[in-house]
C-alpha cells in the first residue's frame, strides 16, 4: 500500500522527513509523533501534495503527484482548518464529492450520508462559521469518507472533539477497519491510537525510530531511563530501601513524595510491591514524569546516536 525509498523532504535547510524507508501492506496503521516530528510532512508527501527533495513515494504502486485516479482511492481528512465559512457542510462536502468526479445527484446522496455518518444530520445545513472545531472536525472527516475510498489518512482527527465526540470518532474509525479499509492515522497521543488500531509507527525529527505492536511500544517505555515519582507515608525510609537494593542512579525527596531516577524502571515496578509488603510503607500514587511518547522518542533518539546500550 505505502512504499517509501530513502525519502527525504527539505525545506530550505529544515529536515521534514530524513532518508525513510519503509514498506507497508494494506491494513490500519497509528502514525506517533510528537509536535514538528514529520507526521504532517509525510502524509503531505503520500497524498501527492509535496514531491520529495529526494527519493521516491508510492501509494497502491503509483507516484501520489497530481494522479487523480489514485486520489479518487485515497481520503484525506488534513490537520488545518481549511473550510468555508459562509457555506453549510452539506454544500462543501457535496461540492468536494463532485470534484472527485461524481454526479451531482451522487454527490448529493454521497455527502448527505456522509455527514449523517459523523452525526452531523441535524446540522449539514448550517453555515460553517456557526459550528464548533469539534463538528468542523466531524465535516472535514465526512469529506474523506463520503466518496468510499480505500485507504484513509487522518492528520490528528480527534483534535477539538469532546469525550462524546471521541467515542463516536473511535467507534466510526473501528467499522471503517472491520469493513476491511485501510487506514494511517496521526497524532501525538499513544493512547488515542491504541483505542483504534494496534500497530504503530514512531517518528521524531523525521525519521522512522521504531514499528510495532502497543505491546512492544509499552515495553519500549519501561526500558528506557525513567523518572518515576512515588507519594509515600515515609519517602525517607523507602529512600533507604530503593538504595540497599541498589536500583536508583539519584533520589530526592519533595515534601511526602520521593522522586527516583532509575534506568532499570522494568525491575522496580516488578519488585517494589513486595518491598512494600516487607516493610508495611503505603504508597498513595506512583506515576512516571517520562511515560510520554516524547521521552520514549527522546530515549530512541539516544540510542540511535549511541548514547545508550
Amino acid at each position: 500500500m505505502i512504499e517509501l525509498s530513502h525519502v527525504t523532504k527539505l525545506y530550505g535547510t529544515v529536515i521534514g522527513v530524513n532518508d525513510m524507508t519503509l514498506a507497508l501492506p494494506a491494513g490500519a496503521y497509528g502514525l506517533l509523533g510528537p509536535n514538528g516530528s514529520g507526521k504532517s510532512t509525510l502524509l503531505n508527501l503520500l497524498t501527492g501534495q509535496l514531491r520529495p527533495t529526494i527519493g521516491s513515494v508510492r501509494v497502491f504502486g503509483e507516484s501520489p503527484k497530481n494522479n487523480v485516479d489514485l486520489f479518487r482511492r485515497l481520503g484525506y481528512c488534513p490537520g488545518s482548518e481549511g473550510l468555508y465559512a459562509n457555506v453549510s457542510a452539506y454544500e462543501w462536502v457535496r461540492y468536494l464529492c463532485q470534484m472527485q468526479g461524481m454526479k451531482s445527484s451522487v454527490a448529493a446522496t454521497a455527502a448527505h450520508e456522509a455527514l449523517i455518518t459523523v452525526g452531523m444530520n441535524e446540522a449539514m445545513q448550517r453555515p460553517i462559521a456557526s459550528y464548533s472545531r469539534g463538528m468542523r472536525q466531524r465535516v472535514k472527516l465526512a469529506q474523506a469518507i463520503a466518496h468510499d475510498p480505500d485507504f484513509l489518512i487522518l492528520d490528528e482527527p480527534f483534535n477539538g472533539l469532546d469525550p462524546i465526540g471521541r467515542h463516536d470518532m473511535g467507534v466510526l474509525l473501528k467499522n471503517w477497519i472491520a469493513a476491511g479499509k485501510s487506514l494511517l492515522l496521526a497524532s501525538h497521543l499513544l493512547y488515542e491510537v491504541e483505542s483504534i488500531t494496534d500497530s504503530f509507527l514512531l517518528i521524531s525529527g523525521g525519521r522512522l525510530l521504531a514499528s510495532g505492536t502497543a505491546a512492544e511500544v509499552h515495553a519500549l517505555l519501561v526500558d528506557v531511563p525513567n523518572e518515576i515519582t512515588i507519594r509515600t507515608s515515609d519517602p525517607r525510609r523507602l529512600a533507604g530501601v530503593l538504595l540497599e537494593h541498589e536500583i536508583t542512579d539519584s533520589l530526592r525527596i519533595d515534601h511526602n513524595q520521593l522522586v527516583v531516577s532509575t534506568r532499570h524502571p522494568g525491575k522496580l515496578y516488578q519488585q517494589l510491591p513486595g518491598w512494600l509488603a516487607e516493610t508495611g510503607i503505603a504508597v498513595g500514587e506512583m506515576h512516571s514524569a517520562d511515560e510520554s511518547l516524547q521521552a520514549l522518542f527522546n530515549s530512541l533518539l539516544k540510542i540511535h546516536r549511541g548514547e545508550l546500550a
